[in-house]
């Protein structure tokens, strides 16, 4: 009982008729499309420190970026 109160308080939070699945399926298409721009990124950013003859670490500060942007 105490599982199908939990149940029914997190639709309710979610709103009525609204697919948890479709949501985290969405997050996922959007994370994975973030995970793509982040890893381009990273590409040219390495191809632009080799033109420069720089390190990448160099290059981040040089931009004002951290290690993790």
């Amino acid at each position: 009982m105490a599982l199908e109160a939990e149940i029914r308080e997190l639709q309710t939070k979610l709103g009525e008729g609204e697919d948890a699945e479709k949501i985290v399926n969405g997050y996922i298409k959007l994370l994975h499309q973030y995970n793509e721009a982040k890893d381009a990124t990273q590409l040219l950013i390495g191809k632009l420190a080799a033109i420069r003859q720089v390190t990448v670490r160099e290059l981040h500060e040089d931009y004002g970026l951290t290690i993790d942007d």
